[in-house]
């Protein structure tokens, strides 16, 4: 394990503002808003600031002064972030994220999880933090070989957590993190003591008279589900079918990555704001930066290839073997999936908290962190034997906190 600092060539920044002043906009239709993609304006705004207000040196300096580090499991490059709490029995904690979010979509959560009483709250509720990069996402570094999908992938952040020293751990995640934090669990049974997930796929098994037993907010969700599928999928089944012909477009066009991660905050994000977005522009061209200097843009894309059995097998309400431990589900109203608690329930017996909050949508550490926050520790506070007494080997050898 290797401590990693950032630090992107001055030659890569002067590229990417050339490139972003060489912008080719396309013409596009008078008076369709939204409905066809991004709008030019919209994007204009966005190449512009990116080229000449924002700061990378000071997203950078941010990024470093967290604790961060590599290191190699199953042959591919691992990027972490790694915040132990200065209380000693604190819980330890895999947060992973989903597409096309990051581990740097956390960071803002650290000083409250980590040190609690600093942030006003109790020292029951600390947490050591453990923040992967998926791989084949950002400082992970891309995938070099086919066959990187969730039951691979979790097996490696099992890897990970052992050599870190952990003995019991609770995995949090959302978006395509949920799915990875369940197979994490399904996967170490014996130190995974609770899963909390703020985004749960659940499907109708395909019998009507189910569907005809929904009530009228279940009847809400799964036609939001449907709208999806129809209106707004477009990224997945692109990216689950040619993300090697995508992925060309994206690395050679910072205005065209940019496009394709910023529409999908104006979509999934709660939008009681204004027509603001409730992420930060800053945040979002952090992200954007990070795919665009690792190039990482097909390889987090090939994530929805390597998968498509498996969400194929969840639509078709296929489940594997319940989890065995409890699981927490935090419930977002503007995210893009909203389950329908009747189908968790059918799908995830354990299921032993859920919340179901009034604003937010799929970034919740972003967009609503202190409900985020909150929940995860009411629900960690409810697990039977979630504390670790023993940090054996690992990175604290290294020097972090």
């Amino acid at each position: 394990m290797r401590p990693f600092h950032l630090n992107i060539a001055q030659t890569e920044l002067d590229d990417l503002r050339q490139r972003l002043a060489s912008t080719r906009m396309p013409p596009e239709l008078t008076g369709v808003g939204w409905t066809r993609g991004m709008p030019l304006a919209y994007l204009h705004e966005l190449v512009e600031y990116w080229r000449s207000g924002f700061d990378w040196r000071g997203a950078e300096r941010r990024i470093n002064s967290y604790p961060q580090f590599t290191t190699e499991i199953d042959g591919q490059r691992m990027h972490f972030f790694h915040m132990r709490s200065p209380h000693r029995d604190a819980t330890p904690l895999l947060m992973i994220h989903g597409w096309p979010g990051l581990n740097t979509e956390f960071l803002d959560l650290l000083g409250p999880l980590t040190d609690p009483v600093a942030h006003g709250g109790d020292p029951g509720d600390a947490f050591h933090v453990v923040l992967p990069a998926l791989p084949g996402f950002g400082f992970s570094s891309p995938v070099t070989e086919v066959g990187w999908d969730i039951p691979r992938m979790a097996p490696a952040l099992v890897e990970l957590m052992r050599r870190l020293g952990y003995e019991r751990y609770v995995t949090q995640g959302g978006d395509a993190g949920s799915l990875v934090a369940q197979a994490v669990a399904a996967a170490d049974p014996k130190r995974v003591t609770g899963v909390h997930v703020n985004m749960l796929l659940t499907f109708p098994s395909g019998d009507p008279a189910e569907v005809a037993s929904f009530d009228e907010v279940d009847q809400a969700r799964l036609s939001k589900l449907e709208y999806f599928d129809e209106h707004l999928s477009g990224y997945m089944k692109l990216q689950a079918t040619r993300p090697q012909s995508l992925a060309y477009a994206l690395t050679d066009s910072p205005a065209g990555q940019l496009a394709w991660i910023a529409e999908r905050f104006r979509e999934w994000t709660d939008p009681n704001h204004d027509g603001v977005l409730p992420v930060s522009m800053d945040y979002l061209l952090t992200l954007v930066s990070i795919y665009w200097f690792t190039r990482t843009a097909g390889s987090s894309g090939q994530f929805y290839y390597e998968d498509r059995d498996n969400v194929r097998k969840a639509r078709a309400a296929e489940k594997p073997q319940p989890l065995e431990q409890p699981v927490g589900v935090a419930v977002f109203p503007h995210d893009i999936f909203v389950p329908i608690r009747s189908l968790a329930m059918r799908d995830i017996p354990s299921i032993s908290h859920w919340t179901e909050f009034d604003r937010g949508g799929h970034f919740p550490a972003l967009e609503q962190p202190d409900l985020l926050v909150n929940d995860l520790r009411t629900f960690t506070r409810s697990l039977p034997a979630h504390r670790t007494q023993t940090i054996v080997g690992g990175i604290h050898q290294l020097g972090t906190a």
